[in-house]
């Protein structure tokens, strides 16, 4: 199997090693795991590309690319132009803290599952949601170094891909949790918490010129019931099938009465 990598936290990030981890064991010992990621940090930038300037790509070692552009033209490069072939697995990841509910519209690990997805590869989003739980342990990351690849390879086998227009894609969370305490997997909806999106906080400095920060909310608060936030918080992994079609088919009928 030929699988190519990528994130939103960039080259260096301590996550992409718990990808290649993973990868290599998904891939096999005759397989080919290729990265391809953002030179430096991209997280919050969905899916953006590199539309209207060129990406410059340098190579920093065997199958080993970064790229100055975001995580969606990370899939781009590495689709068209590096690997030659296409891949058969997009795996993006694995996140520095949680895609579930609201994040997962702002995330660029989210953004480069759906351009694999636009491109009809078999793609998947992974991210390690921080917490108590976690956050002082050693490898934050163990929850999803323990239980990716074995999930992932499941999800590849058994997995609903295709589609009839838009192709599914996933977006996988583990919680916030020790590797020993994850409590299973959950089949759950995109959630939303309370409070919503992101926010602003403004700042004064010397030179007297306002700057603005972009500012999330509280994570430790969950999502409703049967969503992925809420299962995270349960100590579950959730997995969540997407498509990048933003229509909200179950008001179309009403809509089109609305306005006759």
């Amino acid at each position: 199997m030929r699988i190519l990598i990528t994130n939103d936290d960039g080259i260096n990030a301590p996550g992409l090693k718990v990808m290649e981890a993973i990868a290599q064991e998904v891939a096999g010992p005759k397989g080919e795991v290729w990265v391809v990621a953002p030179a430096f940090e991209k997280s919050g930038v969905a899916h953006c590309i590199n539309y209207a300037h060129p990406t410059m790509i340098a190579e920093m070692g065997p199958r080993r690319f970064a790229a100055e552009g975001a995580p969606a033209d990370c899939v781009l490069a590495g689709v068209h132009d590096i690997m030659g072939d296409a891949p058969d697995l997009i795996l993006s990841g694995v996140n520095k803290g949680n895609n579930s509910a609201e994040n997962t519209v702002y995330s660029g690990t989210i953004g480069a599952a759906m351009e694999g997805a636009l491109q009809g590869i078999k793609s998947i989003a992974l991210s390690q949601y921080y917490g108590p739980g976690n956050i002082g342990l050693e490898n934050q990351f163990e929850a999803a170094a323990q239980h990716g690849a074995a999930l992932v390879k499941n999800l590849h086998s058994n997995g609903l891909w295709g589609g009839e227009s838009y192709q599914t894609f996933y977006n996988i969370n583990f919680p916030p949790v020790a590797g020993a305490d994850v409590k299973g997997t959950r089949v759950v909806a995109q959630g939303l918490r309370p409070a919503g999106g992101m926010g602003i906080q403004s700042h004064m400095p010397p030179n007297g010129r306002k700057y603005l920060w972009i500012k999330g909310n509280p994570q430790n608060i969950p999502s409703a019931p049967g969503t992925d936030a809420h299962a995270n918080l349960e100590g579950y992994i959730s997995v969540t099938p997407m498509r990048c079609d933003l229509t909200a088919h179950d008001q179309l009928a009403d809509l089109e009465a609305r306005l006759a």
